[in-house]
């Protein structure tokens, strides 16, 4: 066999991502806070941006590219944008990159969320979930009752108590009670030391600072000895546990869109002027310099400050009206919701919304990312309205995979006779919801259930 060379040609196609694309994607996954950051840094370095003080970059009140059917008179609120034109490139070496703007710190509700994603796939039970830290006082309690929470929400306030006894269990100890018999409680249970003789003196805690110490030994049925050391567990507690967490436990969450209800009962989305960035480009001092300069060096460097000065403007109003877009694309899929509480909240999935507005899915997951809501019903990030759906038997409503996963748990949970995930698929089916066995399976295992072998394992054990 001969060997031989040959010259092909092959066309193909590929996305270049320059520095430019780079960072105008990241621009979009910051929220307003950060972005103003990154644009402050900006406006130090590049003299031919300022900031602009006469008009917000949206107009609020105005219609946006999405307006709403008139059935929910939803409207966003798009209106001039001052931007430039060009599409200039970035240097890199002129600053740190953008992700480095952003504080690395994690504060006490962003560790109490991270739980709450993990350990409560419910949508409704979740929202319960994020007002109830949101009404978390410094040192961690919770203030002003369970009844505004459940009013604000539209649901029951023993679907609310019910959240509060899982989120109790969250770390640090202690945390969401509400007095401090309740806060000592729940770090004695965490420690396995809530006996009844414990209860009693947590009962009785007055007496303890009025230093009753006999008749604290004959409502507790111990002798000194023991009560002693039962003072000193309870000194060891923390009355406090936020405050032990981070000297700031709560940061305000800033929202970076805002919803309000019209008079003819529709909603108005409209962007958090309060928090944009606002920058122009001066044309003029761009022409002075221009004129003034000495040398190739000089335009070059005045060049590519105006490129990527027109860049940054036109970067940061595409970035609005993509966020707006998708904002007000969720609240009109989860008008249900906003209007009748949490048990309306429908399943929905990214794509959902990409196909609706025309966007990439990926684009729509950047813009839920780091934005919060501010509505009627509480603060939500965008993110938040999102989880999968699963086909209903009879082609009705689809149904939200978080639901599906509280119906596992609560069949097994109240199981006569183990349940093997082949059993689960049949009952879910007979209740409409059309799933696969390893789904279920999936679902158990994230809910951290053992399987039907290992509960019937266990079950024999503890008749044993």
């Amino acid at each position: 066999m001969a060997v031989t060379q040959r010259l092909d040609l092959r066309q193909s196609t590929s996305l270049v991502m320059t520095p430019q694309l780079q960072q105008a994607i990241k621009l979009l996954e910051l929220s307003n806070l950060e972005v103003s950051a990154y644009v402050e840094r900006e406006l130090e370095q590049n003299p031919l941006l300022e900031r602009d003080e006469d008009e917000p970059v949206l107009a609020p009140g105005a219609r946006g590219a999405l307006p709403s059917p008139p059935d929910n008179g939803l409207n966003s609120g798009l209106g001039r944008s001052r931007s430039g034109s060009g599409n200039g490139t970035r240097d890199g070496n002129d600053g740190p990159p953008i992700e480095e703007t952003l504080a690395n710190a994690i504060d006490l509700r962003e560790h109490l969320t991270t739980q709450l994603t993990l350990d409560i796939q419910d949508p409704a039970d979740r929202a319960i979930g994020l007002a109830l830290i949101d009404s978390l006082d410094e040192a961690g309690y919770v203030m002003g009752g369970l009844e505004p929470v459940a009013e604000r929400l539209g649901c029951d306030a023993s679907r609310v108590e019910t959240v509060l006894k899982q989120l109790q269990q969250f770390d640090p100890p202690g945390i969401f009670a509400r007095n401090l018999k309740e806060c000592l409680a729940l770090q004695l249970l965490d420690r396995n030391r809530l006996d009844p003789a414990m209860q009693a003196l947590l009962d009785h805690l007055h007496l303890l600072a009025q230093g009753d110490r006999v008749k604290l030994m004959r409502i507790c049925a111990v002798d000194a000895e023991d009560l002693t050391q039962m003072v000193s567990e309870i000194k060891a507690l923390d009355p406090k546990p936020a405050l032990a967490f981070d000297a700031a436990p709560l940061t305000p969450v800033t929202p970076d869109i805002l919803m309000h209800r019209t008079p003819e009962g529709g909603w108005v989305v409209e962007l958090n002027n309060q928090t944009l960035p606002r920058v122009l480009v001066n044309q003029s001092y761009y022409s002075r310099l221009l004129k003034g300069s000495r040398g190739k060096e000089d335009r070059d460097y005045i060049v590519t400050q105006m490129t990527s000065a027109n860049w940054l403007v036109k970067s940061l109003h595409q970035r609005a009206v993509t966020i707006l877009k998708v904002a007000t694309e969720i609240v009109r899929q989860q008008d249900a919701f906003f209007g009748h509480g949490v048990q309306h909240l429908k399943p929905l999935m990214r794509r959902d919304i990409a196909a609706t507005i025309g966007m990439h899915e990926s684009t729509v997951s950047r813009v839920a990312a780091n934005k919060y809501i501010a509505t009627p019903r509480g603060l939500y990030e965008l993110r938040f309205f999102f989880s999968n759906a699963i086909a209903d038997t009879a082609g009705g409503e689809s149904h939200s995979a978080a639901a599906v996963r509280a119906r596992i748990k609560g069949l097994i949970e109240s199981e006569s006779e183990v349940l093997s995930d082949d059993r689960l698929v049949q009952l879910l089916k007979g209740e409409g919801v059309d799933i696969a066995r390893r789904t279920v399976a999936k679902y158990r295992e994230s809910l951290r259930i053992p399987s039907s072998t290992e509960r019937r394992r266990q079950r024999v054990l503890r008749v044993g």
